[in-house]
């Protein structure tokens, strides 16, 4: 009789666990590609300590679209073909169909992490009515920001802040700032030897990537520091390639253009996959606060990331080999600083 107690025991709990599995979770996400990136490791913790079968995201398809496959997060869902606006409305004045596109988006759902909308508002009122029209389903409103007296990592506070409005006993989970949140395929590798070969890199030299641009023009550290570090690199037998995007582009004038051809090969206007594709190539990555030094941190390249005036303590990247370099002067984005360029060399350059 207890071997058959025993049994029960073992089939319920094996139950609990593949009902549990059979959970998922989404994370609404409006931010870049760096807010993104500091979202894996909530989209890891949902997953390991509510023991989802999976956790999705939304947000926009050109940062987001690079995650399956290489992250923790198993499915998107564009941000931009979902009418999200509706949720923003008035409770009273909220409306919804029996076959309501909004209650499909979010039937499969039993926990909702969502960056938009505000702690008892509108959206959030709406969005858990929408959810739990389907099933019973969880709601909990994240900030994207911490408070300024926190001092910690702002993906601590993403997990801190989930735990402390779940309603559960979670256990605290520590961030496991040296591990890679993204992870290359073969393929990345073969279209990134090919980006390299078309442009006549990838000879087996060291191939340092910069980006010196940022969303925000006072984090970006002044152009004439990073095609310092390029001329420096060159003399050294160190290939360099210069990354412009969009905030790039709309900031730099043709001579500045001009001026970081005239030291080193350039790309723009490349796709995030791209991007990424190139990264898997690269010896070191040296940049700004921003998405894309993130990403190069996250996929365990050797990164220098230089911080102004945000602080490195939150906003840091995460991954197995990033170097800080701090500067929160007036100066920062105007001026060279001979001094952090020759503290920047002195670790690309050693062995």
């Amino acid at each position: 009789m207890r071997v058959n107690d025993d049994i029960l025991d073992l089939l319920r709990e094996k139950g609990a666990e593949a009902a549990r599995k059979a959970q998922w979770g989404v994370i609404l996400q409006p931010g870049a590609i760096g807010d993104c990136i500091l979202t894996l490791p909530l989209a890891a913790f949902m997953k390991e300590a509510l023991g989802l079968g999976g956790v999705d995201i939304l947000g926009h398809s050109e940062y987001i679209s690079i995650l399956p496959g290489r992250t923790c997060i198993d499915s998107i869902s564009s941000i931009d073909s979902i009418d999200l606006h509706r949720l923003f409305v008035e409770t009273n004045a909220f409306n919804l169909t029996d076959r309501d596109p909004l209650i499909h988006i979010f039937s499969g759902y039993a926990w909702i992490a969502t960056f938009l909308g505000e702690p008892d508002s509108n959206f959030e009122q709406n969005l858990i009515f929408t959810a739990n029209c389907s099933h019973s389903a969880e709601v909990i409103t994240l900030s994207l920001k911490p408070p300024k007296t926190f001092s910690g990592h702002l993906t601590d506070f993403y997990i801190q802040h989930f735990i402390s409005h779940s309603g559960l006993p979670l256990q605290p989970w520590q961030v496991p700032h040296g591990d890679c949140l993204i992870k290359t395929t073969e393929v990345d590798i073969a279209r990134g030897k090919e980006l390299l070969k078309g442009i006549r890199l990838g000879s087996g030299k060291k191939l340092v990537v910069i980006q010196p641009g940022s969303g925000g023009l006072h984090k970006c550290w002044y152009l004439d520091n990073f095609l310092a570090v390029a001329k420096k690199l060159n003399s050294e037998g160190i290939d360099v390639l210069f990354l412009l995007g969009p905030a790039e582009l709309d900031r730099f004038s043709d001579t500045a253009i001009k001026k970081i051809g005239g030291i080193a090969k350039y790309l723009r206007d490349l796709s995030m996959e791209q991007v990424l594709e190139l990264l898997s190539h690269a010896n070191a990555f040296v940049g700004n606060d921003s998405g894309i030094t993130h990403l190069a941190a996250g996929l365990g390249v050797r990164t220098l990331v230089v911080f102004g005036p945000t602080n490195p303590a939150v906003f840091r990247p995460i991954g197995p080999d990033v170097t800080v370099f701090a500067n929160n002067t007036a100066a920062f984005a105007k001026e060279p600083s001979a001094s952090l360029q020759s503290e920047l060399l002195d670790v690309l350059i050693a062995e």
